[in-house]
């Protein structure tokens, strides 16, 4: 039920502003016959089975409600319209206010996923996930809901956040009610924003997000304010800390509290992290996004890797943030573990609703890829399998663009466009000038900084390859051969040295170099790093292999 990135185009729907909320939903489906307040038996005996297990904390039956029942439903009664509304359903359930709003994020979710949202019912889900949100930081929440479900309910805030900004972003063809509409809920000096902004990462511990909600619907520092406000009131990251000292147990219960507390919070702030990651990747501060997921040790196993949603959300947007910063090393090695994991495991998860989009995140990871080895030639990170696979997809592609010529350029250009996240502009339009489309300006510009960095890189191609021939050559020599003369060399030396080298997180300079060296008068001496052969692939191999015989061998029946 993750969202990660529907591909659909914003509907460019009016808004009557004569609707009240409670009907919002009647937008979707009016042409289909759509009734906001009838209730299906099957729905009925959901929405009351569902409470009572929040109520006992069943997470379990918790668990097979959300990803089963509710997809099953879904797919039966609500293919082509939105669930019942949940002034409908409220009864059911005495009314009780937590679960109508839990139960509104996944109206919306299933909006978002079959349909196409108008604005109001846009800006409706952010009011929702306000109020959830503020109950989860300033109420007393004492409910534990599956993992899956509180990812989701981050990763979508994200998506709809996403979503929003592109939608907004697309000013042609938009009615005048959209535009009034859009223009009312931005008329907010940004000076105030910012003041208040600061204001609450000053009052860290006593977030007011309420202040900017009625002001801006899906407003960058509203957006992040949010993630900030549940990593820092779960305290997840002194648990985490304390975790390494041996004295919590956060990874070991699976976020979990089996004392008969809650895991809402610790486990919303826990994901935000991994949210804060992908929001900054989309606004292109790739820096900020890797230091807010710093407190997740991502070389080893953790809660974020219980949830296949999660573990490729995290390991994608970690490595794209690296690949901009050069770190190719860093992305090469958890694009590889990542691809490997999916390749392995990817036949348990067929009749999974997220099947497609862990195929289509693969596929981006492959080419993601292909861009770190083709600018970082370090094939002995990666595994054989994955190799196997790659030179599979894109062996000519990789190979054409180690030439760095228009051709190569070009299909930089189209790894890149396929690859990348659906960059956002945060801010709203200038409504006193002629409207325009503006939606694919970040796309541009990232692209543009990433085909600069690939020009900057054209002659170390060259570098390479004399360096892997020789053990030590004369810069005359080299210059010679390259058909420069030595004071170019030297420049062209000293971009590669740049090139392959990085500042990581920690503020270190780390090396990308396959191929290194240094220049002892005049002559440079070449040091290579040699591969370690790995022995455990072919088993691995192997295994996999066997399994996948065994599953044919169980769906043979017998007479």
């Amino acid at each position: 039920m993750a969202s990660y990135d529907y591909d659909y185009d914003d509907a460019q729907v009016g808004y009557d502003e004569s609707s009240a909320t409670n009907r919002s939903s009647s937008a979707a489906g009016q042409d289909l016959g759509y009734d906001p307040n009838f209730v299906p038996d099957s729905v009925k005996s959901f929405v009351v089975h569902l409470y009572r297990y929040i109520r006992e904390k069943n997470v379990y039956e918790i668990h097979q409600m959300y990803e089963s029942s509710f997809q099953t439903l879904s797919e039966r009664l609500f293919k082509d319209t939105p669930w019942p509304s949940v002034d409908a359903v409220a009864h059911y359930v005495d009314n009780d206010h937590v679960f109508c709003l839990l139960y509104r994020e996944m109206w919306f979710r299933h909006l978002y996923a079959r349909l196409s949202p108008t604005l109001k019912q846009r800006i409706d889900s952010w009011d929702n996930y306000c109020s959830l949100f503020q109950v989860v930081l300033h109420g007393v929440v004492n409910m534990q809901l599956p993992n899956q479900w509180l990812w989701d309910m981050v990763d979508e805030f994200v998506y709809q956040f996403q979503s929003f900004c592109q939608y907004r972003a697309k000013m042609k063809n938009k009615t005048e009610q959209e535009i009034a509409l859009l223009r009312q809920y931005d008329q907010v000096d940004f000076i105030i924003i910012i003041i208040i902004f600061f204001t609450l990462c000053y009052y860290v511990k006593s977030y007011r997000i309420s202040v900017i909600v009625p002001l801006q619907a899906w407003n960058v520092y509203g957006v992040l304010n949010f993630l900030e406000a549940l990593v820092e009131k779960s305290m997840i990251i002194q648990i985490l800390e304390h975790e390494k000292e041996g004295l919590e147990q956060f990874t070991a219960t699976d976020g979990y509290d089996y004392k008969g507390g809650s895991n809402v919070l610790k486990v919303l702030g826990y994901f935000s992290m991994v949210g804060l990651l992908r929001v900054h990747c989309l606004l292109g501060d790739y820096s900020t996004g890797l230091k807010r997921l710093l407190p997740i040790d991502i070389s080893q196993q953790g809660v974020y890797t219980i949830v296949i949603g999660s573990h490729i959300t995290t390991i994608y947007h970690y490595g794209f943030a690296n690949l901009m910063l050069r770190r190719y090393v860093d992305a090469i090695r958890e694009f590889n573990k990542i691809l490997l994991y999916i390749y392995k495991t990817k036949q348990y998860h067929q009749k999974s609703p997220q099947y497609e989009q862990i195929l289509k995140k693969n596929e981006q990871m492959y080419a993601l890829l292909a861009i770190c080895l083709s600018l970082c030639p370090q094939v002995k990170l990666v595994e054989e399998t994955v190799n196997s696979q790659l030179r599979e997809k894109y062996g000519e592609k990789m190979i054409r663009m180690q030439r760095y010529d228009d051709e190569a350029f070009a299909i930089y250009d189209e790894l890149f466009s396929y690859a990348c996240p659906k960059f956002i502009t945060p801010t709203a339009p200038n409504f006193d000038e002629p409207l325009v489309n503006y939606n694919q300006d970040a796309y541009r510009l990232q692209l543009k900084l990433f085909l600069y960095e690939v020009k900057q890189q054209q002659l170390l191609s060259g570098v390479r390859t004399f360096l892997k021939v020789y053990s030590t050559i004369s810069l005359g020599k080299l210059a010679n051969y390259m058909e420069v003369d030595e004071s170019t060399l030297r420049t062209i030396l000293m971009t590669y040295k740049h090139k392959t080298h990085a500042v990581d997180s920690d503020g270190k300079v780390i090396s990308n170099a396959d191929v290194d060296f240094y220049i002892d008068d005049d002559i440079i001496v070449v040091v290579e790093s040699k591969p370690t052969k790995q022995y455990g692939d072919y088993f691995l191999r192997q295994i996999v292999k066997l399994e996948g015989v065994i599953n044919d061998m169980d769906r043979i029946k017998l007479e």
